[in-house]
């Protein structure tokens, strides 16, 4: 890729990402303006160094699972100012690989700190000599596990802001944050993974501006894993945070027998976003898991309603899921536009049960959630006493408490 090439390419996602609003402020579109994305993933092309949507994986395990990666740019730009850094601030990320702490030294100059932490030392070794290379040998790469490396760099009266660029399901960082500071975390709970925004107010965080986002996992004793059924050779997965153990054996039989079908009559218009059912469901039935089937493999055994993300009810021996289907003549979706009946399938012995429980699930979130903001989240630590909220769940971890709630 020759210098112009790249600097074309590079002025052409800034104007991407500040025409689609992950980029609000100027200092971060400087910074994505000058750091040159190329230098940092050498091993792919042009076109994919630049996409705005597109995560590059750098690093994979000997099973072929993503270790390490470079987030896409909608989700750095977005995280970038959410954490509202400024010019001296003292910045730790989690999890490293050279862009994103290059974009934070820009933002924060010479004058500010920037101290990123990875458990990997391939990973460790590549960000240091790539940021050497574009200029930015200030940075300090520090190789360990990110659950204590940072402590003996943390500045006096703590970081002004902390980017986790890991999926985390526990937030052990809290204290090295300075009072008013803000901590960006793709935390998981329940199998769904948000971006939170946790601003420190004493010992309580709350929590701002979640999104919908995907990760590399965290490594090292942070790492936390959900129950993991993976049928049909693959084809399709299975993951629920806990409950009573799967049966893979019991699960595939029910993959493979007939199938019940529910339809709701909830219907939603093209692109309208229902983001918040499944965080309903997380909150009122522990049963909650989500599946992911293979887009090819797993065609003819499921018609999930979303690729990535879709929400289930997961038993050892069966399991729900939701399912879409074009809306029916004389059933419009809301609005009068055209656009998408929700509906259940089911596996397994009690697959009717299943099935009614989810289809309820759906119909409670249309009657009473749907028209409602979505949750606030707030973090505290793990020995506090909470409440639990009216309307949400208390998801309880080794260092933290993540409080969902409903006005």
């Amino acid at each position: 890729m020759t210098s112009e090439t790249a600097a074309r390419l590079r002025a052409r996602m800034v104007a991407a990402l500040v025409e689609r609003g992950p980029i609000v402020s100027r200092d971060v579109r400087d910074a994505f303006a000058t750091v040159p994305r190329e230098r940092f993933v050498p091993e792919v092309s042009a076109g994919a160094a630049y996409s705005v949507h597109d995560a590059l994986i750098t690093r994979r395990d000997p099973d072929g699972t993503a270790t390490s990666s470079v987030s896409a740019p909608w989700l750095q730009a977005q995280m970038l100012e959410c954490a509202r850094l400024f010019r001296g601030a003292r910045v730790l990320e989690i999890g490293s690989g050279g862009y994103n702490a290059a974009l934070i030294a820009e933002i924060v100059g010479p004058e500010g700190l920037v101290v990123t932490v990875d458990i990997d030392p391939f990973v460790v070794e590549r960000a240091g000599r790539f940021l050497a290379e574009t200029g930015y040998p200030q940075v300090k790469v520090v190789l360990g596990d990110a659950e204590e490396a940072a402590d003996e760099h943390m500045p006096e009266g703590g970081f002004d802001a902390i980017i986790v660029t890991v999926g985390v399901w526990d937030c052990p960082w809290g204290r090295l944050l300075a009072q008013g500071g803000r901590m960006v975390v793709p935390l998981r709970f329940a199998t769904i993974t948000r971006s939170i925004t946790f601003v420190r107010d004493g010992d309580r965080f709350p929590g701002y501006e979640p999104t919908a986002c995907g990760f590399v996992s965290i490594q090292g004793a942070g790492a936390h894993a959900a129950q993991e059924a993976r049928l049909a050779g693959g084809a399709v997965t299975l993951t629920i945070e806990g409950g009573p153990t799967l049966d893979p054996g019991a699960l595939e039989r029910a993959l493979h027998a007939e199938r019940t079908e529910i339809w709701t009559g909830v219907t939603a218009a093209n692109g309208e976003s229902f983001d918040t059912l499944g965080l309903r469901i997380a909150a009122t039935d522990d049963r909650y898991g989500q599946i992911w089937p293979d887009p090819v493999l797993a065609a003819d055994l499921v018609q999930s309603a979303l690729r990535w993300y879709c929400p289930a009810l997961i038993t050892p021996d069966g399991f729900a899921y939701l399912t879409i289907r074009e809306a029916r003549a004389g059933r419009a979706a809301r609005g009068g536009k055209p656009g998408w009946e929700f509906g259940v399938f089911a596996h397994g012995a009690d697959a009717t049960g299943l099935a009614e429980q989810l289809a309820a699930h759906v119909h409670d979130w249309d009657r009473h959630w749907r028209s409602h903001p979505g949750p606030v989240f707030t973090l505290y630590p793990a020995d506090a006493t909470i409440e639990p909220p009216p309307a949400g769940k208390i998801f309880r971890k080794r260092h933290t408490q993540l409080v969902m709630s409903w006005p």
